[in-house]
């Protein structure tokens, strides 16, 4: 039986937050899940460190699908992104402090780049394993954005068969204690999402 190797990352806390609901689910992941191989990868919120770290591991572990993992606070529910755009633009700090503003991520690259990951398939096992879902449009043009699309671009470029994408996920309950009717979800339940799209993403 062939094994698959997965490579999911999440970002450390940002904005203020003392932890990321992201990193909290993803480091939670085994590190074999059926036939699948987990890689679990840390990434800085920081435009273009975060950028360097990832291809350095897709260089190095020549995953078959990457799945990248970010905090979406406020939603209440699992969101999986459809488009990357090729921009950064928000008036919000990386975690180096760095703004960016109507910066391409790849100059003279492609305007965007659909997931590469079944996502309404995703979207089906979630709804039916009773998970709040949604397809989104829009991974926005911060770091999330910047990581799927510098993921696709290498993927487009490099190594056609390498599938990525994005999901987005809502604060943990501890993280909206004391905020009136702000959404959320267990850690539990995050990480039953991310097992049933590791799981639904091998085609």
């Amino acid at each position: 039986m062939k094994t698959h190797k997965v490579l999911i990352t999440a970002f450390d806390p940002f904005g203020g937050e003392s932890i990321n609901p992201a990193l909290e689910a993803v480091m939670q992941l085994p590190d074999m899940l059926e036939d699948i191989q987990i890689i679990k990868l840390e990434l800085p919120t920081v435009y273009v460190k975060s950028a360097d770290i990832l291809l350095k591991a897709i260089e190095a572990e020549q995953p078959d699908i990457v799945i990248s993992v970010g905090q979406a606070g406020g939603s209440a529910n699992i969101s999986v992104e459809r488009v990357a755009i090729n921009i950064d633009d928000a008036h919000a700090a990386d975690n180096e402090g760095v703004v960016h503003e109507d910066v391409p991520i790849a100059p003279g690259g492609p305007a965007a780049y659909f997931s590469t990951l079944p996502i309404k398939a995703i979207v089906a096992a979630l709804r039916e394993a009773g998970i709040p879902v949604a397809v989104s449009g829009s991974a926005g043009t911060f770091v999330c954005n910047h990581i799927m699309y510098t993921a696709l671009h290498y993927a487009a470029c490099r190594q056609p068969a390498l599938r990525a994408g994005f999901v987005h996920i809502p604060y943990l309950p501890r993280q909206v204690a004391g905020k009136v009717g702000v959404a959320s979800m267990s850690v539990g339940t995050v990480l039953e999402a991310l097992k049933i799209i590791v799981c639904r993403s091998i085609l």
